[in-house]
């Protein structure tokens, strides 16, 4: 399941922000004030509210225009929210703009987008009265069967403009701080990095060793709504390869086709005085990103896989991000170890159905198939368990053996033997 997570998070980087920077002018254009959301009440400093991690993403419920709740994902990496729920158009009487025809990479054909403008949206103790949205046509993403649940959308640079954004992973909570009335935390845990904002899009120039012990400085996009710990474009700087070991993957779906590449492994990233090692790393075939062109040169990104390491403060308004390491900071970063790839299905999501399987791989030689469905893994019905915890245990220890029964397409009950292997 981290294969399909790692895959499926390079359609955001290598999907959405082509999207976005094809439409920068028109961004540009339509500028938003300063603060597009604000406190409901003057007198408080701050709001605390929840959060899902799905899949590695930051869910938060939102009421548009005074409906819902709608699921939204917190993404750094988006610079104009998005809606990707087409029923929102006629349920929320939405006018949509322009009509843009958007392409992405791969062979495919592009999709129609429309900008919407004048959305109210609303969080526990927040509003933003007039937000912009990229309404993507019928043909756009389904991101609901990857998550595992409804995603009605993405919440992007207008939330982390208008406040200080703490996440803290351990209690799943998010406190927006007014930026006028912030006082950074001075306990001797925390360090701080610089942030460089570029079209609504934070980046930090870091330190990266390689697995052939080469050091070198690269310039990364801070990306909560990337699953994966790193990805980096190989092509960006000579320091820079596939590593070895590594496994040929699927790393995601542009808006016009298939997007390949490697996982491995990269021996170090340095995060101000603090260090992560051994993080699971995509290479994407495709190396710079289309969207270089528009928000500017970076050598990769760093996703909420490494960032949930720490309790972070994410401060747009002052160009930095704040660090301190969490419970997990020591924890390993691991790699799906079945070599297949699962979605939810179904109306509640959750029905999960194997949509790849790799050769040579732990499910490949269970005798696993694709359209195969699972029900029951070590005799736990699989529909009391989330996607998150499904892909938890396909990843718990390698050497691990779990006992699985599918549906074949044709019915069929069938059951297996699945010995998890780790592969990286």
């Amino acid at each position: 399941m981290r294969t399909l997570w790692s895959r499926r998070q390079e359609w955001k980087r290598l999907v959405i922000a082509p999207v976005l920077g094809l439409l920068g002018s028109l961004a540009s254009a339509t500028a938003q004030p300063v603060a597009p959301f604000h406190l409901l009440s003057p007198q408080q400093r701050q709001v605390s509210l929840p959060y899902q991690a799905q899949r590695n993403l930051i869910i938060i419920s939102a009421r548009l225009n005074g409906q819902g709740p709608y699921n939204f994902v917190l993404d750094t990496g988006v610079n104009m929210s998005l809606l990707l729920d087409t029923d929102l158009q006629s349920s929320l009487h939405l006018t949509p703009g322009r009509p843009y025809r958007v392409a992405g990479t791969g062979g495919g054909e592009a999709i129609t987008a429309y900008q919407v403008d004048g959305v109210r949206v609303t969080l526990p103790g927040v509003e933003g009265p007039a937000i912009s949205f990229l309404l993507l046509g019928p043909n756009g993403l389904n991101f609901s069967n990857y998550v595992g649940m409804p995603i009605h959308g993405i919440l992007g640079a207008d939330v982390f403009r208008s406040f200080v954004v703490r996440i803290d992973p351990v209690e799943s909570r998010l406190v927006l701080f007014d930026p006028a009335r912030f006082r950074a935390p001075t306990g001797r845990r925390w360090t701080a990095l610089p942030l460089a904002l570029n079209l609504g899009k934070p980046y930090l120039t870091t330190r990266v060793t390689t697995r052939d012990s080469a050091t070198t400085t690269l310039r990364l996009l801070l990306d909560t709504g990337a699953g994966h710990s790193m990805s980096l474009d190989v092509d960006s700087n000579p320091a820079l390869g596939f590593p070895v070991p590594s496994i040929r993957a699927p790393l995601g779906r542009g808006l016009s086709g298939d997007i390949t590449g490697y996982l491995g492994r990269t021996a170090t990233i340095e995060l101000g005085r603090y260090s992560l090692h051994s993080l699971i790393t995509s290479f994407p075939d495709t190396g710079r990103a289309p969207n270089q062109a528009f928000d500017g040169f970076r050598n990769g990104s760093l996703g909420y896989e490494a960032l949930n390491r720490f309790v972070s403060v994410i401060d747009y308004p002052h160009n930095r991000l704040l660090l301190r390491p969490g419970p997990f900071y020591r924890h390993p970063f691991e790699q799906d170890m079945s070599g297949m790839e699962v979605e939810a299905v179904g109306a509640d999501f959750r029905r999960y159905q194997i949509t790849l399987v790799q050769a040579d791989s732990p499910a490949a030689e269970a005798g696993l198939r694709v359209n195969d469905e699972l029900l029951f893994i070590n005799f736990i019905p699989v529909a009391s368990l989330t996607l998150s915890q499904l892909g938890d245990q396909l990843r718990v220890a390698a050497g691990r053996r779990l006992t699985l029964v599918v549906r074949r397409a044709d019915g069929e009950l069938n059951s297996a033997v699945l010995a998890l292997r780790r592969r990286l």
